[in-house]
């Protein structure tokens, strides 16, 4: 990095001082011959700087030269940024009464103090530059012409597509068959994918996880990258974060524990450990004991480059990943090395492709590297002098060193503006995720970015840069927003590879920080405690030149906080040329007040902090670019002279909840292209005092992109809303319009509707979510949003909407708390319709996938109407309606509508059909006749070759008060169906056969009082049911037994019962449920005992019986649960003692946790030698005996981790 910072930074000196600013800043302050010889030296030292760093690593003088160049640069760029800093403090401040030191200083007198100062400084940098730049001739340096556009290349896309996976299929078949494998002992099993670094192995992993037979077969997936650092918490938390989607609160070990195990408590799951290095075997057992509590059938698959990590781990034979064959990485290296469609390959280049390719030894990093290398080299000498003087052969090695020398070939090959943006990444962990915008602000921040063309953003140029590096595999896509916002990570042998060409430049500091140089400029840093600092602060603040610190927050530091200010602001004041501070998630209370000195500061991330006000001083920082506060929960308000910061192109202030208004002259910042909230405030007497700022700040600021949210529309008029000017901001994807009526009693509807107009926004508007909204009708704006992707409307008294069916990219629709919405079209049934069938060419709703109308009592139909009668139509066998102005007309249907929710909607009787659902059906509370009339489509021309809903695969009805029976011609239409919940349906009588559903996964009735689950079921009506694998029956009170032929759900893996009054025993038929591993029968105060077939179920892993007050025995032959590992029995009063003896000396072969709480029971305890006997079971290490409550509340005694209690 040495020698491609001095490029960037030269070029950005070059073009700030070929700027007009410059030109008259020179003239100013009298410097202008000073300011053009020194451009014209660092032209001359540029224009030799690629040659230099070809020749740096074989001559350690040009690398010396390189870093004396370096350091008069950065002095250099400091100098310009005094000069650009003061001129822009001068415009600033000009129009206002400014403090006497101002005014002081722009006295005339002073300028010319300033002027010599200032020459002298210019005159003493120019005469380093001069001295360095002669050197040169001492190297033979050759002048190269400048290269800063972006190569010409193929688009770069998201994510991992199966058809750019080459060679793999065979691995992955592996794979997946030892995934789905149930021919296993253990529980969970441990399978390691070895290979050596580049091989593939995370690719495979990806390959395989995302197969669609894996993500159906297990219940739950993680993905956790481990790296480095094996620690068993961390490891703990980001399961647990991949399990829940949400990062867990900060916990102890032990309260981590039980929410893991919460977790994965008995779900089928699958974890991907990638990129293992522990080979620690006491740190794996730790680790292993945490994901024990999986159901059978649960794997974890490491990926590891060592064969010790595989030993340890490995429950089955680990999975050796092998190289590419040689046709194989043909294939790969013509992808990347030749553009697509292209059909003919020069014979002599082929020639020496496949020699290049043999170098590579089947590695795919090495083999996608150097093709894209080769993508833009197009002659035969090209492609021979880097086969022969620059290529060496990829060597087998767990540590990947033996493919770093074609990774650093690609970096050398790489344009120089690009080189600093690779090296400038090692800043960053290994495996660490980044999004794309973050990477852009940051190179941005550091001057890494230059644009010779006014009228494009630095940030064009930066994403640009970005996709270069994507598309040469320098960076990984790891996923993409529904905004199109991209996460990235580098390879970790990229990342050896920043590293190392970075050197000291960059330092990435660990827990010892004396790794330290003095010549450091860009750093990161755990923020551990405030005595670490001191430890290691002294050969931190001799690096006076840093321009980055990042300090990463550690959980120490947050009952610490006093302590840790003082000493971060000790740290911040040694360094003043920062551009980049980090202090993200540190929780600190206030923003140390030395922030403000740092004048060169363009980059400040704040988020995640407990800070309620920002200090006004900050606007000193004239030259910030980026000031993020997202998530700063507490903070209230926003520097009131916030237009101060001109620069400002990036304010977040995402989920800053506490925010009361935004500060008065927001709306100068022209520059802001982010600005994801904006609060109106709800106090008027506010707007009086200048210090808040009103909707119409937002006219100007029509740079603002991405997202925005507007909150407290309550206190906005029709005339600010317009003001607001939102249909000129083209670059806005998704916006939230906010209001918040609570504690106001009156509501003016015109102005609401009037206000709503004038909120307008851009056509190519993606996401729209409208909130609080009290306007009786909708604005009229709604169908141009032609791009609109998704549409909310939550909590309005809208009673119908405008037209929607003909948005073509409308996907997503969620109407919800809608107490007036009468109807979703405001169009006549006739008229939409017949405008509908009229056109050839218009689809109805072509593009929407998920529908939800939740909380809509008042809505009673899709179209308004006078009077309607929907007819079925026997003869023709299609759903009609019949108005008083038309006969027959059929209803249209949704193309590709896969998700419906209806809840509590009870008065919706007329909707379009829905006969394509896949993914979800879920009816609340809600009328069946949508859902009848979708039914009575079958056998109509206009209908779907299969029947409707023979793809759904989720079907639920909750508190549908009408129905008694789930009629069999609809269950013979759900033969894909696979889950299947009953909720509170108090009329449900039967459910009809079982037959049809033939691919049923999962039955759950739930509080239907009325069903008589099985009474009408015969054997021969069952047998085809061989997919069911969980029943949970709660709160059935006809249940007494279940049917004999319960035999037949031979994939049955979780049986659960509860609360079933009447139950009195299982059938003897539960023997032939082979694959049962849980069963659960909870508050069945009926049942006396449980079936010997019980004691045959070879795979039940899990026997929990609770609140069975009637239960006085269980089967005798107990011992022959050989997979039995849980035994839970809670409040069973009858059972007797010699029972529980039997029971502890037939499980003594095994390890179980033995639970039996008797609350309030009278008898007496179990004798000692009870107690005795279970501690000296071999294999019974983890048994625990209490005793309860004695009268005086206390406990009795406890051994080791689990209870036996009676």
């Amino acid at each position: 990095m040495a020698e491609a910072i001095p490029f960037g930074l030269a070029r950005k000196i070059i073009e700030k001082l070929s700027s007009t600013t410059f030109e008259e800043i020179g003239s100013i302050w009298g410097v202008k011959d000073e300011l053009e010889k020194l451009k014209n030296t660092v032209s001359t030292i540029q224009a030799v700087l690629q040659d230099a760093e070809e020749q740096q690593d074989k001559n350690h003088q040009v690398r010396d030269w390189l870093k004396k160049l370096r350091d008069a640069v950065y002095d250099a760029d400091d100098l310009l940024s005094d000069f650009s800093t003061e001129d822009l403090r001068r415009r600033v401040m000009g129009g206002e009464k400014i403090a006497n030191k101002v005014r002081t200083f722009f006295s005339s007198s002073n300028q010319i103090a300033f002027h010599f100062k200032m020459a002298h400084k210019i005159k003493a940098i120019r005469e380093r530059l001069d001295a360095t730049a002669n050197d040169r001739n001492k190297f033979q340096l050759i002048e190269h012409p400048l290269q800063t556009k972006v190569r010409e290349r193929d688009q770069t896309h998201s994510f991992i597509r199966e058809e750019e996976v080459v060679g793999r299929e065979e691995d992955k078949k592996m794979i997946i068959d030892s995934l789905l494998n149930i021919d296993v002992e253990e529980n969970v099993s441990f399978i390691s994918i070895v290979g050596i670094g580049g091989l593939g192995k995370t690719t495979l992993a990806q390959y395989v996880y995302n197969d669609e037979k894996v993500s159906s077969y297990f219940e739950l997936k993680m993905w956790i990258c481990v790296s480095d650092v094996f620690d068993v918490k961390t490891i703990a938390e980001k399961i647990i974060g991949s399990a829940t989607g949400m990062k867990p609160e900060i916990l102890d070990m032990d309260h981590l524990q039980n929410r893991l195990r919460k977790e994965l408590n008995q779900k089928k799951y699958l974890l991907v450990l990638d990129d293992v290095w522990n080979s620690n075997e006491e740190l794996w057992c730790n680790l292993k004991r945490l994901l024990m509590d999986g159901s059978k059938g649960s794997k974890v698959v490491i990926t590891t480059r060592t064969k010790l990590v595989a030993e340890i781990t490995s429950t089955v034979s680990p999975y050796f990943l092998e190289g590419l064959s040689i046709n194989q990485s043909w294939s790969l290296f013509k992808q990347m090395a030749f553009q697509k469609g292209q059909d003919t390959i020069d014979p002599n280049i082929e020639a020496i492709g496949m020699d290049i390719v043999q170098k590579c030894q089947g590695v795919p990093l090495a083999i996608k590297v150097i093709g894209r290398v080769l993508y833009f080299k197009k002659t035969k000498d090209e492609w021979s002098y880097i086969k022969d003087n620059e290529i060496t052969n990829v060597t087998q090695g767990e540590n990947g060193n033996g493919i770093l020398p074609i990774l650093k070939l690609s970096y050398d090959h790489l344009p120089s503006h690009l080189k600093c943006c690779v090296a400038y990444c090692s800043l960053f962990p290994k495996d660490y995720e980044i999004s794309k915008l973050t990477l852009i602000q940051l190179w941005i921040a550091q001057g890494f970015i230059q644009s010779s063309d006014e009228n494009v953003q630095l940030e064009e140029v930066a994403n640009e840069y970005c996709m270069d590096l994507l598309w040469q595999s320098l960076f990984q896509e790891v996923r993409e927003d529904r905004l199109g916002n991209i996460t990235l990570k580098m390879h970790d042998l990229i990342h050896d590879l920043a590293q190392s060409v970075s050197r000291i430049d960059c330092t990435l500091v660990n827990s010892n920080a004396t790794n330290i140089n003095e010549e450091v400029h860009h750093l990161s840093f755990p923020f551990y405690n405030a005595s670490f600092f001191e430890k290691n602060l002294s050969p931190l603040v001799k690096a006076k030149k840093i321009r980055t610190l990042i300090l990463t927050s550690n959980h120490q530091f947050y009952n610490r906080k006093g302590e840790e200010e003082s000493t971060l602001k000790k740290l911040i004041t040694s360094f003043k040329c920062l551009r980049v501070l980090d202090l993200h998630g540190l929780r600190i209370t206030t923003t140390p007040n030395c922030i403000d000195k740092l004048t060169y500061l363009k980059y400040l991330d704040l988020s995640k902090n407990d800070i309620e006000v920002l200090p006004n001083s900050i606007i000193r920082l004239l030259n910030l670019q980026t000031l993020k506060l997202s998530r700063c929960l507490k903070l209230k308000e926003l520097p009131r002279d916030i237009q101060k910061l001109v620069n400002l192109k990036h304010l977040n202030i995402y989920c800053c909840d506490s925010l009361t208004h935004m500060p008065c002259g927001l709306g100068q910042l022209t520059s802001l292209q982010m600005l994801p909230l904006f609060v109106v405030s709800k106090d008027p007497a506010a707007f009086s005092s200048k210090h808040s700022g009103g909707l119409f700040e937002l006219n100007k600021l029509n740079n603002v992109r991405g997202e925005l949210c507007v909150k407290h529309l309550e206190g906005v008029n029709a005339v600010e809303a317009k003001a607001a000017n939102l249909k000129d901001k083209q670059n806005l994807r998704n916006l939230k319009l906010s209001w918040n009526w609570e504690g106001n009693d009156g509501v003016d509807v015109c102005n609401e509707e009037n206000l709503l107009e004038g909120l307008q926004p851009h056509h190519a508007l993606k996401f729209l979510h409208v909130e609080g909204y009290m306007g009786v009708r909708f604005s009229s704006w709604l169908p141009s949003l032609t791009s609109l992707v998704n549409l909310k409307i939550w909590k309005s008294k809208v009673q119908h909407l405008p037209p929607l069916y003909q948005l073509p990219s409308l996907r997503h629709l969620d109407l919800r708390s809608m107490m007036d919405l009468e109807y979703i079209s405001d169009q006549e049934i006739t008229n939409d319709v017949s405008d509908l069938l009229a056109s050839s060419s218009t689809t109805f709703f072509p593009s929407l996938e998920s529908l939800q109308l939740l909380d809509c009592p008042n809505l009673k139909g899709w179209w308004r109407m006078d009077i309607v009668k929907i007819n079925f139509d026997n003869d023709h066998n299609r759903v009609a309606i019949t108005t008083s102005t038309s006969s027959h007309q059929n209803l249209p249907s949704f193309p590709c509508l896969s998700y419906l929710h209806i809840s509590n909607c009870s008065n919706l009787t007329c909707m379009p059909l829905f006969p394509f659902l896949e993914d979800k059906l879920v009816l609340g509370n809600a009328s069946l006749k949508p859902l009848q009339q979708t039914m009575n489509m079958t056998g109509a021309s206009l209908l779907p070759s299969s029947p409707p809903l023979s793809k759904l695969k989720y079907f639920s009805l909750i508190r549908m008060q009408d129905i008694e029976s789930l009629p069999e011609e609809w269950l013979q239409n759900l033969t894909s169906l696979e889950y299947l919940k009953i909720w509170a349906c108090p009329r449900l009588k039967s459910l009809s056969r079982f037959t049809h559903l033939t691919s049923l996964k999962r039955l759950e009735i739930w509080e239907c009082e009325e069903v008589d689950l099985f009474g009408n079921e015969s054997d021969n009506g069952t047998q085809c049911v061989t997919t069911l694998q969980v029943i949970k029956i709660s709160n059935v009170p006809h249940l007494i037994t279940l049917p004999e032929w319960i035999g037949n759900f031979t994939s049955l893996q979780r049986l659960k019962i509860n609360e079933c009054p009447n139950l009195t025993s299982l059938p003897e038929g539960i023997n032939k449920l082979t694959s049962l591993q849980n069963i659960e029968i909870f508050r069945c105060p009926n049942l006396k005992s449980l079936p010997e077939g019980i004691s045959d179920l070879t795979s039940l892993q899990r026997l929990e019986i609770n609140e069975c007050p009637n239960l006085a025995s269980l089967p005798e032959g107990m011992h022959r649960l050989t997979s039995l590992q849980s035994l839970r029995i809670n409040n069973c009063p009858h059972l007797k003692e010699r029972c529980l003896e039997r029971i502890v000396a037939d499980l003594a072969g095994c390890e179980k946790e033995l639970h039996q709480f008797n609350e309030g029971f009278a008898g007496p305890m179990p004798t000692c030698s009870i107690q005795y006997r279970i501690l000296d079971f071999e294999n019974f290490s983890a048994a625990r005996i209490s005793a309860p409550a004695g009268r005086n509340g206390e406990l009795g005694t406890t051994c080791k981790a689990y209870s036996l209690a009676v």
